[in-house]
């Protein structure tokens, strides 16, 4: 008898793996897209540290990303089980957040373009504000993470709806982990290019790989400012692109008139399939950064009538 349940346990705990990888393939493929855009802005957010301090920030940036997804994945459980209408009020939440936020961020760098340059003492100050600047970053990417991870434990969650909570709950945790560990270790690599450029660049020998590991060196310390340039842009983009989705799946009726305007498009000919495809992610760009206008509006009226 102690041998069949052993066996019969053993069955169970297979079959909750197999079920555990289909799903975590299915839910890897549909966030796949989410993940694109969390990787995107947060490069971007922890662009302008210091070379030497770029590793510990990403590292602070992950820490805070694992208890984020400690935090969301048993409340997605919860509610999920308890609330479950709840799920889209606050998934539009979060989208209307990055929105905000993704509008603050053009407003602010329109409105400081042309400050002057920085006297002695305020380049001296500013120094000693490392420390704030690097907790104002990493704050401020773990918050734009919360956001993200939370779509990312939504859309796992609406794949595995159908199946047991012990599938649930494995098939979560598994996508939690994969993700930031994906995410973080490709930020890392990311930020940290121009220095292997630089250890290539400065290779000695005249072997045609340490050559061509110069000339390669050479090209990466190049590039990588512009690259850094083009993630900023992308990641600015991005948060209106994934805030406006938010926004519109939850509002059906505007939803709906995307998904016309993509059919419109489709019936032109040669781009008309290319131009279907990217009509709805354009569309949710500019509803993005309609509601972030409106939403950093609303909160400069409020803090004007607070003061």
């Amino acid at each position: 008898m102690a041998g069949a349940s052993l066996l019969s346990l053993l069955d169970d705990i297979a079959a909750i793996l197999d079920d555990v990888a289909l799903m975590s393939k299915v839910a890897a493929r549909k966030t796949a897209g989410v993940l694109g855009d969390d990787l995107a802005l947060n490069a971007q957010q922890v662009s302008g540290v210091n070379a030497d301090r770029e590793l510990p920030v990403v590292w602070a940036v992950a820490k805070g990303s694992l208890r984020n997804k400690l935090i969301l994945v048993p409340a997605a459980l919860l509610i999920s089980a308890f609330i479950p209408w709840a799920v889209t009020p606050l998934l539009m939440f979060g989208g209307l957040f990055l929105c905000y936020e993704g509008f603050e961020k053009v407003h602010h760098s329109m409105t400081h373009k042309h400050e002057p340059a920085m006297s002695e003492s305020e380049m001296a100050k500013a120094a000693a504000d490392l420390k704030a600047f690097e907790k104002q970053k990493v704050a401020g990417a773990i918050r734009t993470d919360f956001v993200l991870s939370a779509e990312i434990i939504a859309i796992t969650l609406g794949v595995v709806a159908e199946s047991s909570f012990m599938t649930q709950v494995v098939t979560l945790a598994i996508i939690a982990v994969l993700m930031t560990v994906g995410v973080y270790g490709l930020v890392a690599g990311i930020v940290k290019l121009d220095d292997a450029g630089l250890y290539l660049s400065q290779r000695q020998g005249d072997g045609l790989l340490r050559r061509l590991g110069r000339k390669l060196g050479d090209a990466l310390v190049n590039a990588a400012p512009y690259l850094m340039r083009g993630l900023t842009v992308v990641g600015t983009i991005a948060m209106f692109m994934v805030g406006g989705g938010i926004l519109t799946h939850g509002i059906h009726l505007i939803a709906d008139y995307f998904e016309q305007a993509a059919h419109w498009v489709a019936e032109l000919s040669l781009v008309g399939p290319v131009l279907a495809w990217m009509t709805p992610s354009l569309l949710n760009a500019l509803f993005g950064v309609l509601v972030g206008a409106i939403a950093l509006a609303i909160m400069s009226l409020i803090g004007r009538l607070r003061r």
